[in-house]
């Protein structure tokens, strides 16, 4: 084609432009900086960085770059360079000093430029300017040392770079950004007898829900008359419910899980819960717009409380969203490696062996048989259409949002799962959602495998899902 060979002499003229430049003092800095970013390990030492920052918003950019970078690279390398296997540039008449050791596999598309804007892309997503554009600036240096040094066409870095961009945006369907503001609450009563250095509180602090090391030395530094509990191997729900027993307020630092057990404790003995975002995702802490443990703090200064929903299954509450069908199964094949490989690798690979194996589920739904991919269950109505949706704008609406993915000879395991990762993408008929105050389903095999708030658990029999309106009383921002 006319096009792509024009395509491939201007290709070749910006090569050589950039081949024949001479930048005084970076002939060995430009060569080093591209060898860091092999194997992106420069990109894994700048999200450790982040990571230990100490600051929410960084160690969401670490983890988003991560994920970034976990879903670029693949895609260039095992897809794009096999497809397409174009050559690497001649070296003849290149600048001993720039020179690196070429790689073996194909040119386009660079596997360096895409990793560096994955990544650059997913920490802009989370960080502020002042730590996002130094790391763009560093990626797009990296993705010029690519050229300068000889191991890649200008094309080969400028379609790396989109890939690694679309890959970085495409995180928020995997992994929802931080979410700003709060949704629809009903104000309450002020706490009696409240507080600001923290009397009254007693804080539960999980040290292994994957948040801040000093998360006890941060709460007892911003309320120094809280009583501040580390769980150290006693039984999350037990320690939950004796702290609530002697709290004015019962605060909790740790993952939805954690928050989970919090906010049945405070139920129990009717006390406001304070929730300090320690964990992974905290999406109930997001939607409170709670972004970090200095939000928290600030929060629980401000004194204002509000009344939030739970909703309610097989006797256990759940703040965010309960379900049935492939992802309980997905979170029971994460668990049993996460502690050996991490969170995100063990998602990965969950994926891969859910991809494989899943079968629908049959169920009956209000009556009615279903062959099920996915029941999704939400405490209040979501505003995205999709199989799994994640942002409310309100917290006390009375409803349960149920959304219903089914499966037919149509819609095959792959693009079912599809479905459930990227939205609501291509669903058809064959996705359904309503909403209700109550959801009774059932197994012919008489039990029911379910996630809650991130923790499966089984139940024999029926089962019903229930809604307890304006039920829990929780500390939040003021506005």
């Amino acid at each position: 084609m006319r096009w792509r060979s024009r395509l491939g002499r201007l290709d070749r003229r910006l090569f050589a432009t950039v081949a024949d430049a001479r930048l005084p003092g970076l002939e060995r800095l430009v060569p080093a900086l591209s060898r860091a970013a092999d194997n992106s390990l420069l990109w894994a030492g700048l999200a450790g960085t982040l990571a230990v920052s100490g600051q929410r918003p960084l160690r969401r950019a670490a983890t988003r770059g991560l994920l970034a970078i976990s879903l670029a690279s693949p895609l260039v390398n095992l897809v794009g360079k096999q497809l397409f296997g174009r050559t690497r540039p001649s070296l003849d008449g290149l600048p001993l000093a720039r020179m690196i050791k070429v790689p073996a596999s194909a040119s386009f598309p660079s596997g360096h430029s895409a990793s560096a804007a994955a990544f650059a892309t997913a920490v802009a997503m989370e960080a502020p300017i002042a730590v996002a554009l130094p790391v763009a600036l560093l990626a797009a240096a990296v993705c010029f040392s690519r050229v300068y040094t000889g191991v890649h066409y200008p094309g080969d870095v400028l379609a790396g770079a989109a890939i690694g961009v679309a890959t970085g945006l495409g995180t928020r369907r995997l992994w929802p950004e931080a979410v700003t503001g709060a949704p629809r609450v009903v104000t309450a009563p002020p706490v009696p007898g409240h507080d600001p250095d923290g009397r009254g509180v007693v804080a539960v602090i999980n040290p292994v829900a994957g948040g801040e090391p000093s998360m006890a030395a941060t709460v007892r530094a911003a309320l120094p008359g809280a009583e501040v509990v580390e769980a150290d191997g006693r039984d999350m729900a037990e320690l939950m419910s004796e702290a609530a027993a002697r709290a004015r307020v019962l605060a909790v630092a740790g993952g939805d899980g954690t928050v989970n057990l919090g906010a049945q404790a405070a139920l129990e003995h009717r006390r406001p819960l304070l929730v300090i975002p320690a964990g992974t995702l905290d999406h109930f802490a997001g939607a409170l717009g709670l972004d970090g443990p200095e939000e928290a703090m600030t929060a629980y200064r401000s004194g204002e409380v509000v009344a939030v929903d739970v909703g309610e299954v097989a006797g256990r509450v759940f703040l965010n969203n309960a379900s049935l069908g492939v992802y309980p199964e997905l979170v029971d094949r994460r668990e049993s490696v996460e502690r050996r490989v991490g969170k995100w690798p063990a998602l990965l690979w969950a994926l891969s062996h859910v991809l494989r194996t899943a079968e629908p589920e049959k169920v009956v739904v209000d009556g009615v048989p279903r062959r099920v991919w996915l029941l999704f269950v939400g405490n209040c109505r979501y505003d995205s259409r999709g199989a799994a949706p994640r942002l409310r704008r309100r917290l006390e609406d009375g409803l349960l949002d149920v959304r219903l993915l089914t499966a037919a000879s149509r819609l095959p395991r792959l693009r079912a799962l599809t479905s459930v990762l990227l939205g609501g993408l291509g669903l058809s008929r064959h996705y359904q959602q309503w909403q209700a105050d109550t959801l009774k389903v059932s197994s012919p095999s008489g039990v029911v495998r379910l996630a809650r708030d991130g923790e499966t658990f089984t139940v024999t029999g029926d089962v019903e899902f229930t809604k307890r309106p304006r039920s829990l009383l929780v500390v939040r921002p003021a506005d």
